[in-house]
């Protein structure tokens, strides 16, 4: 499908959207009508920014790409991108702004964190969040753009456990920097990378304040330790908050009983779309939105012991067949429609879920 026949699509599933009287998800939690009829977001996508893959992205017709950032070189990298590409690109920090980014045909930069590995480090560093009074360097990112931030990412750091550490609770400074990503409006990105007791503990002191899983898929379908449990799943969705499905084929199809089998089989967009049907099924359609973890521009190679044979096997990393890459969007629609999505409810998932989420905790 080329990307009129998608624009198309898109258009005609809005507009039907207001007409058809289809039933809207019911709940505390319902996807805003009017996110969900203009904005695609790609919820998590660590890819290389490059020209060539906004291009790709706007092309493909989405309106905001939260992508993965590390430490200050990182920001000062994406905002010279920036200034060279005015017409491409713009940071968003509001759902006011990638409205307005996309009116303006720009794509949306949204600043996250697979983890807080940047603010880590002994009481000698520049963070200090074992004093009485925290010393971090959070509110300078945020001042910089940063706008989700994770915990953890596989492994334990000084805030808590990583994916294949699913029994370390969070730490002392890992409370100290939940409280201050809440106090800061930042989003809190909990599973998937963090392990299961720290992404539990950080979701029983944040009350009040939706949270997400940036980029996960169930652990009920592909049981590893990269996906995530319906104990989590419930949890998360109890805030209000969504978890992003991923289109990397081993978090689709892999699990424990697989550790010894190479390569892993590969799995289709549908494989992918029913883990998003089980967590509709599980909490409901408003808890799901997209969150690729596409890599283009990186390396296929991976860190295998980062992971472990449970979560991917050996080989170069492969996507779904059918969403391979971020133009084909219209393929996970037809996937969802294939199992029964209503207009509203794809649209909720290709963007206005998160939209929801990101006006609660942003404020606009």
């Amino acid at each position: 499908m080329n990307r009129r026949d998608f624009l198309a699509r898109t258009g005609a599933i809005a507009g039907l959207a207001a007409t058809s009287g289809a039933a809207k998800p019911t709940g505390s939690h319902v996807a805003d009508r009017q996110d969900s009829e203009r904005l695609i977001i790609n919820g998590l996508d660590p890819s290389v920014l490059s020209e060539a893959y906004v291009n790709l992205q706007r092309a493909a017709g989405v309106n905001c790409w939260h992508i993965s950032m590390d430490a200050l070189g990182s920001f000062s990298a994406a905002y010279r991108f920036v200034d060279r590409h005015p017409q491409l690109v713009t940071v968003v920090t509001t759902v006011d702004q990638i409205r307005a980014a996309k009116q303006q045909g720009q794509l949306g930069l949204l600043f996250g964190w697979q983890s807080a590995d940047p603010l880590s480090g002994p009481r000698s560093g520049a963070n200090d969040w074992w004093s009485a009074v925290s010393r971090t360097d959070l509110r300078a990112y945020y001042q910089l753009g940063l706008r989700i931030s994770g915990i953890a990412y596989q492994i334990t750091n000084a805030f808590g456990g990583g994916g294949i550490d699913g029994h370390v609770g969070l730490s002392r400074a890992g409370r100290r920097l939940v409280d201050e990503i809440h106090s800061l409006k930042i989003i809190l990105d909990v599973g998937g990378h963090t392990g299961d007791q720290t992404s539990l503990d950080a979701l029983a002191i944040s009350s009040g304040v939706p949270v997400i899983c940036s980029h996960g898929n169930t652990r009920a379908l592909a049981n590893s330790t990269r996906n995530l449990s319906d104990r989590l799943i419930e949890a998360i969705a109890k805030t209000g908050g969504v978890i992003g499905i991923v289109a990397i084929s081993d978090f689709v199809m892999r699990g424990k009983e697989m550790a010894n089998v190479e390569p892993s089989p590969l799995g289709t967009v549908d494989d992918m779309v029913r883990h998003a049907d089980h967590i509709k099924k599980l909490v409901g359609a408003q808890h799901v939105g997209l969150g690729p973890d596409f890599t283009h521009g990186m390396s296929l190679t991976r860190d295998y012991a980062l992971f472990g044979p449970d979560v991917m096997d050996k080989g170069p990393r492969r996507y779904v067949k059918g969403f391979e890459s971020v133009t084909e969007l219209p393929n996970v629609i037809a996937a969802l429609e294939r199992r029964g999505w209503t207009r509203p409810e794809v649209d909720g998932c290709l963007g206005g879920n998160w939209a929801r989420v990101y006006r609660q905790v942003w404020g606009a």
